[in-house]
């Protein structure tokens, strides 16, 4: 029996050498600790038991996951998406659960011993119908695919799933219940999740905003980071008293954060806790499982893990092509989300502490869904090729748009290729246009190509890290090419391509920051501009001298373009922590001037004021609560909030006036 200092060393070690291992392999960290688990679990190497110390870590992991999820809630962004979200995404949870419970019913009622009774079948529906929001998301990053047509309905599907959750962390406890009470229990259970939610959020809307302000006014990191973990723990001991879940607290309380203004700084700070703890509980998911027993009975986990993988993504697929996705589209889908999910575990937990599944199922399950999480990072990589052989107009699709690119780029001679067409890429094309510069871009936004093409801009689907695109966008007969987005890895990939197609070519290329400059320029970048406020107009500038534009132009017209842009965001407002050389004499600044009832500018107009004459610009006025604009006619009131630029000396003129 290990002391509590000892297992705790022991798990941090063993998680070390595990993750270290499985990203040396370029697979996921959770794959890593499942692993481990597996390893030092009472089943194999029996290093760790399995105790109530590991179970409450593990558990606490869980907490922080639904915490991090109530911040990624947004109302706005479920609106935007509800047809995605409410529709494919509960058809999917829906379909799931409803398709394996028939197949789990059938199975008991063959196989009598495997005492597969509806209870058991309703969880393991719901573990199934979960995929992994961890794994799909970072690989979808990684490929430039969240804003693809298959990525949003990925994450429209994966938002909706970790949603369902919610009820079904109260769903599988009440059905270990007596069956003749089950209706009352989940009726009890459903009032007292109704009042409890209300609670937290009623008092909590109205509360939250107010105590992080307060928290953060004295500007202590320390004090701030003692309060959220006092905020999430103590949602989650709200609901677990009232006999819910701890994960449910956490998520009302990430849901609450998440309509402050501190909703960004919590996520940075709690992600320390989030990822260790979580690591630790899937140890403990790892440890649940029978190596041996699942090396006996290895045919059975190789079919489950064969059928829940055809399930899901014959199902997914289906679906998303009933809600109107291409075929290839559809399969992208499928594929992506055919693997278990982090709830998929925790929901297969709850289970089992109810004794709702026969261990032997529960172990077998627990393989094939762990067995599922390895492939998913494989499957994935490999998605485009299987659409392509699989979808019968998929070849025809991406031929039907390679010659649309060719077509349209087909008479341009000199022209630039702009990878990518974000706000960037659309700045660069605006101030090459006006130099009637011809260029052509590339972009993997479906709805912003189609935007920009009824806007008549030269834009299309493609992606200019294939070999394809960059043929049929003209790279043998371009002057530059521009990468506007800021990923290192698929710039080198579109550079490794250019050095192949068209070594003589100047390529601009964008980066985060200047630590991988030397990196671009030895694979061939001419010229690498790291991401700033004015990254869009330096890009620009360096693409016109590039295309022979004289420099004094150039300079002329980058600084035309800032003055128009930027007006609005010269100076900042100035605050305690500022130091004082950080105000250099004559730096421009924002200041705010409350007009109280004896103030010398209430009842004056503010043309009458004159504050242009001093150096003094009225940027905003507030009234009540409300925005009005500067005009200067307008008649200053008491209560009146007017918001000033200048310099230092200026503004305290310009206050001296008002008040």
């Amino acid at each position: 029996m290990h002391s509590g200092l000892e297992l705790t060393l022991l798990l941090l070690g063993c998680a070390v050498l595990g993750v270290v291992a499985f990203r040396s392999l370029h697979l996921p960290p959770m794959l890593g600790y499942l692993a481990v688990g597996v390893l030092i679990g009472p089943h194999a190497l029996a290093l760790a038991e399995d105790s109530p110390t590991t179970h409450a870590l593990g558990e606490f992991g869980v907490v922080f996951l639904m915490f991090s999820i109530g911040l990624e809630f947004s109302l706005n962004q479920l609106r935007s998406m509800r047809r995605i979200v409410f529709g494919l995404g509960l058809a999917q949870v829906t379909a799931t659960l409803i398709v394996t419970m028939g197949l789990a019913l059938l199975a008991g009622f063959l196989l009598p011993q495997l005492n597969l009774g509806w209870q058991a079948a309703f969880a393991l529906g719901g573990a199934l119908a979960m995929s992994s929001t961890a794994i799909v998301v970072k690989l979808l990053t990684e490929r430039l695919e969240l804003e693809s047509e298959h990525g949003r309905r990925i994450i429209g599907i994966l938002l909706f799933q970790d949603l369902a959750v919610v009820p079904l962390l109260i769903l599988i406890p009440a059905l270990a219940r007596d069956p003749e009470d089950l209706a009352v229990t989940l009726g009890y259970a459903a009032l007292k999740a109704a009042l409890v939610l209300a609670l937290l959020l009623f008092f909590g809307q109205k509360l939250m905003g107010r105590w992080f302000t307060v928290v953060a006014k004295r500007r202590s990191q320390e004090l701030f980071m003692l309060n959220l973990l006092l905020v999430t723990l103590g949602a989650a001991w709200i609901t677990e008293q009232a006999g819910l879940s701890l994960a449910l607290g956490a998520f009302v309380a990430g849901m609450l954060i998440s309509e402050t203004p501190y909703k960004h700084q919590v996520e940075e700070d709690i992600k320390p806790f989030r990822d260790v703890l979580l690591g630790l509980f899937f140890i403990t998911i790892g440890m649940l499982l029978d190596l041996a027993l699942v090396l006996e009975h290895w045919w059975a986990v190789l079919l489950l893990l064969l059928l829940a993988i055809g399930l899901k993504f014959g199902l997914i697929a289906l679906l998303a092509r009933a809600f109107g996705a291409a075929p290839g589209t559809a399969m992208r889908t499928g594929l992506a989300l055919a693997q278990a999910g982090e709830f998929s575990f925790v929901l297969l937990n709850h289970a089992s502490e109810s004794r709702l599944v026969d261990p032997f199922v529960m172990q077998l399950v627990l393989a094939s869904m762990v067995l599922s999480m390895m492939a998913a990072p494989f499957i994935i990589a490999h998605m485009d090729r299987i659409a392509l052989k699989v979808a019968a107009n998929e070849w025809m699709t991406q031929s039907l748009q390679l010659t649309q690119i060719a077509a349209r780029t087909m008479k341009t001679q000199k022209h630039v290729i702009i990878a990518g067409f974000g706000r960037s890429g659309q700045s660069l094309a605006t101030l090459l246009g006006e130099e009637k510069l011809s260029w052509y871009a590339l972009d993997l936004d479906p709805e912003r190509v189609q935007e920009a093409q009824a806007a008549g801009a030269g834009v299309s689907y493609g992606d200019a890290a294939r070999r394809e695109s960059l043929i049929a966008a003209g790279i043998h007969r371009a002057s530059a090419l521009v990468i506007t987005f800021a990923d290192t890895r698929l710039a080198l990939r579109v550079l490794h391509l250019v050095h192949e197609l068209a070594p003589n070519l100047p390529v601009i290329v964008r980066s985060h920051d200047d630590g991988d400059m030397d990196v671009l320029k030895a694979a061939g970048a001419t010229e690498v501009v790291p991401e700033a406020l004015e990254s869009s107009l330096m890009l620009a500038s360096h693409a016109l001298v590039t295309m022979g534009v004289p420099l004094r132009r150039v300079v002329h017209r980058v600084q035309a373009a800032r003055d128009e842009r930027y007006a609005a965001l010269r100076g900042y407002f100035h605050g305690a922590s500022d130091a004082a050389h950080d105000l250099e004499p004559g730096q421009v600044r924002l200041h705010s001037v409350r007009l109280h009832a004896q103030a010398l500018a209430v009842g004056m107009r503010l043309a009458g004021l004159k504050l242009e004459e001093i150096g003094a610009e009225v940027t905003a006025l507030r009234r009540g609560g409300q925005g009005l604009e500067p005009e200067p006619e307008v008649v200053l009131l008491a209560g009146d909030v007017v918001v000033l630029r200048g310099d230092g000396e200026a503004l305290n003129r310009a206050e001296e006036r008002l008040l």
